[in-house]
């Protein structure tokens, strides 16, 4: 089995999630007393965020870059951004290491193209919301991108911040994704991206009739597909 590195803390909160979810699955599909072999190197937010806000991503990516390289250093054969903001700088990050990155955005739109999905909203921060690079690498795989308007987006941004990266869920906010949901659906949305990795401690398909891609979860999936492989 390969071993996987993840660079984590970002919030600790879906780091966690991340653990869970990769040994459960390579657990189902090997059964017995199978866990997967991971490496994780958990960033402290606090360092991280005041970059985002402040646009300092050349600095924010130097942060992962020493990450990545000090899981390719303890032995990881490949790896994950265990975020969907920081993946802004993920080529900047791949550049500086001899192995691969498992791309959040990639695994998420190979997971739309399989049920069919040609327009799909994205719910995330606002970075992940409003900058190209998510967008972008998506319409790379015709798929076109809706998000919400500029107050939902304030607002969607605030609740993961304030609340989700703190553990923190509310039913009202639970609504508040909700209804931007419906919003994104009544604009033609055929299904919406759970675009960061906290959004699913708050909310699940039962919540919604629009289909959910829960980002943690796909990641997660395309992780496990890659891991049981021989080394070359």
């Amino acid at each position: 089995m390969k071993t996987i590195g993840i660079i984590g803390g970002m919030s600790w909160e879906s780091t966690l999630s991340y653990y869970r979810l990769i040994n459960q699955k390579v657990n189902a599909k090997l059964g017995g007393l199978h866990s997967a072999k991971i490496i994780i190197n958990s960033v402290d937010f606090a360092d991280i965020e005041p970059l985002q806000r402040h646009g300092d991503w050349n600095q924010a990516g130097e942060r992962l870059m020493a990450a990545a390289k000090a899981l390719e250093s303890a032995g990881a054969d490949g790896f994950l951004i265990a975020t969907n903001t920081m993946h802004k700088v993920a080529p900047q990050v791949e550049a500086e290491v001899n192995i691969p990155l498992i791309h959040i955005v990639d695994a998420t739109a190979l997971a739309l193209q399989q049920k069919n999905v040609k327009t799909v909203g994205l719910v995330g921060t606002r970075f992940t919301m409003e900058q190209a690079f998510y967008r972008e690498r998506l319409e790379q795989y015709g798929i076109n991108v809706l998000t919400p308007d500029s107050d939902a987006r304030q607002q969607i941004h605030d609740i993961i911040f304030n609340e989700l990266c703190h553990g923190v869920t509310t039913a009202h906010s639970r609504q508040c994704y909700v209804d931007a949901i419906d919003n994104l659906a009544e604009n033609g949305a055929q299904a919406v991206i759970l675009g960061c990795t906290e959004i699913g401690l708050l909310i699940s398909q039962s919540d919604t009739q629009l289909p959910l891609f829960d980002t943690t979860e796909i990641h997660t999936d395309a992780a496990v597909q890659w891991m049981p492989k021989d080394t070359k």
